[in-house]
């Protein structure tokens, strides 16, 4: 019963996921807006969800060698699919931040990340309606 509920589950928990490592990134860059030389980074959304869901963000993560390691986890490696953004209007200290971008794509992604949860308490309260029989 648990592995339907989890496959149920998994695509918005996995975008859920990514969204959340991809925050980071873009929060990183607002923070960094000043920061000489500092290069914005992004992710490519649909190809690092689709790879997440296809499990091969966990083959390309790190491994390790010893049980005194730390354990590697999925949103280290989604950072690590991120790549430079290109700027409209490059600075002359080398920053590659564009503040207003930033902040449009840190709020578009947060209204998605609000969407996901939306999505997935519908689907936990229609499987509770279905359990409780109404």
């Amino acid at each position: 019963m648990t592995s339907k509920l989890d496959n149920a589950l998994n695509f918005h928990q996995t975008a859920l996921n990514v969204r959340a490592a991809r925050q980071e990134l873009l929060s990183s860059n607002v923070a960094n807006g000043d920061t000489p030389n500092y290069k914005a980074r992004d992710i490519d959304f649909s190809s690092v969800l689709s790879d997440a869901l296809s499990s091969n963000i966990k083959k390309t993560g790190l491994t390790t060698t010893s049980q005194m390691h730390i354990s590697p986890n999925a949103t280290n490696s989604i950072v690590s699919q991120a790549l430079y953004r290109v700027p409209q209007q490059p600075s002359a200290d080398g920053n590659t931040v564009e503040m207003d971008a930033e902040r449009a794509k840190f709020a578009d992604n947060s209204i998605k990340y609000d969407a996901s949860l939306t999505f997935i308490s519908g689907q936990i309260r229609n499987l509770m309606t279905a359990i409780q029989e109404r």
